[in-house]
Order: C-alpha cells, then structure tokens, then sequence
C-alpha cells in the first residue's frame, strides 16, 4: 500500500503502527502551529558558511533573496573553486516536519564537479557552521538530496539520502553507501517540487516529495567519508545525531526556494 504522508490521517497510521504513538500525537503538534524558517524578506535569521570562506561570509552573494525567494546564485564568481556552499537556520531541531519548495533554474557553473548539474540539496542533523574550519568542505550531516532529470529520458530520483560524515540504518543494517536513491519518479525542467522531511530525533527518517513517501530509513549517527579537513574533535565516530541545523545547499548550480516552514514536534513524539 502506497501512504501519502500529506494526508494526516496517513501520518497518523504510520506513527501508530510504526513507533507506537498515540493518534491525538499529529493533531498535538498542530495546535503548536508551523513556524515559517524564511521571511520572505532577508536571511537574517540565517548563517552562511562557504568552503575558503569564513562563517557569515556570503561570498559573491550566493545566497540573495528576491521576490520572497532564496536564490543561490554565482553570477559573482570568477572561478567556482569548489566554493560549496550551506546556509543554515540559526538554531538546530531534533523532532520535526519540515516543509520546503524547491525548482532548478537552468544555469549551471560549468568549472564546477559533474555531478552537481541539477543536483542540490537540504542538510539536516548538520554541525553547527561555527565549528567548520575554513577549509571544510561539507558539513558533517545528513542530506535530502535535490536532483532534476537531465532530459535524457533516463530516470534521476529526487528526494534521495546522501551521508556526508554519517551512516544510517537502512534495511536494517547501516548503509555504506554515499547515495541511496528515493523511489520518487523524475522531475524535469523548472518546475516547483515539495520536498518534505519528518525527522524523529536519531530514530527514523522519512522523505516526502509532492505528498509521496519516497524513502525511509533511521539512526543517522556520524561515520563515513565524504567530508574533508573537519575538526577531528567534531567528527567522532558512531555518536547517534539526535539534532542538528537545517541548511540549504549551494555546489554550482542555480536553485530557488520558496514557503519553508517547520513543526516542532518536540515534546510530543519525543519519549
């Protein structure tokens, strides 16, 4: 059977089934309210942190915002340099539902890796940027990962897990891989997809796209390879991420997004 997590009352099933919670939990949460992360106006409340760069330093602009639209943008560059970028909310969450709107546009760095033409993402369970050295390519987290197809009529998931300095579980047993691939089918062009994250602390994970539950998996905890020239004091191996900062992904091709609001669910999910 196939749940659309959009619907509350397959939220609630899951929930239920899965964790044991009771069914008043969702509707708890809800009378809390959503919280909107972005103001449509700036990105006060938000922190950059750019590989070369220092915390808090937008360098040539990256992340702008227009017509009530974060924009990651390079039109200011003069090489790409690896120059990956992350704008992070200013404080972290453990339990929550997350919910964004995201659409590639169709300019990408071509001095930037290959496999970043139509490929971004949202960090969640991340480090905070003030712990990265300069230097430090990737954050230590767990990514949604954000791809569009190429127009080449081969299939190209979105809504994926990728694992820069973490493992999860999956299927049971942790995953090596960098990437798993959602099941999520592909979505071409610059159109606006939903992109949605239901975090439970360091148990499970599910991803959401346009309603549909794409993936699930749990025990994100740090482990893996991936990240270069971290602190070694923050990457400790096989600790559980119980929270984490949310951010949004800059690695050489243009992305908006739009309508991001968050769920608390701490203190109702939370045992």
């Amino acid at each position: 059977m196939k749940l659309n997590y959009f619907k509350p009352e397959c939220f609630l099933i899951i929930m239920t089934i899965i964790l044991g919670i009771p069914v008043f939990a969702q509707d708890e949460a809800d009378k809390k309210g959503w919280q909107s992360l972005f103001n449509g106006r700036d990105i006060k409340d938000w922190i950059v942190k750019i590989n070369h760069h220092e915390a808090g330093e937008n360098y040539g602009n990256t992340f702008r915002v227009e017509d009530s639209v974060i924009k990651v943008r390079y039109d200011q560059y003069d090489t790409f340099n690896e120059q990956f970028g992350h704008l992070y909310f200013q404080q972290p969450f453990s339990y929550y539902h997350l919910i964004f709107e995201y659409r590639f546009t169709g300019i990408w760095r071509k001095d930037a890796p290959g496999y970043t033409l139509k490929n971004s993402g949202v960090m969640f369970h991340s480090q905070s940027p003030a712990t990265m050295p300069r230097e430090q390519n990737w954050p230590i987290s767990v990514e949604f990962q954000l791809l569009a197809g190429l127009g080449n009529g081969a299939p190209r998931p979105t809504g994926n897990m990728c694992s820069p300095g973490t493992d999860v579980v999956f299927e049971g047993k942790i995953d090596e891989r960098h990437c798993i691939n959602s099941s999520s089918k592909t979505y071409e062009g610059d159109q606006w997809v939903r992109g949605e994250i239901i975090v439970l602390g360091d148990s499970l994970i599910t991803h959401i796209i346009n309603g549909d539950t794409v993936l699930r998996y749990s025990k994100p905890q740090i482990g893996g390879g991936v990240v270069d020239n971290y602190d070694p004091a923050i990457k400790q191996d096989g600790k559980m991420l119980k929270e984490g900062f949310i951010a949004l992904q800059s690695e050489g091709q243009e992305i908006d997004f739009r309508n991001i609001k968050i769920l608390n669910l701490e203190g109702i999910f939370k045992k």
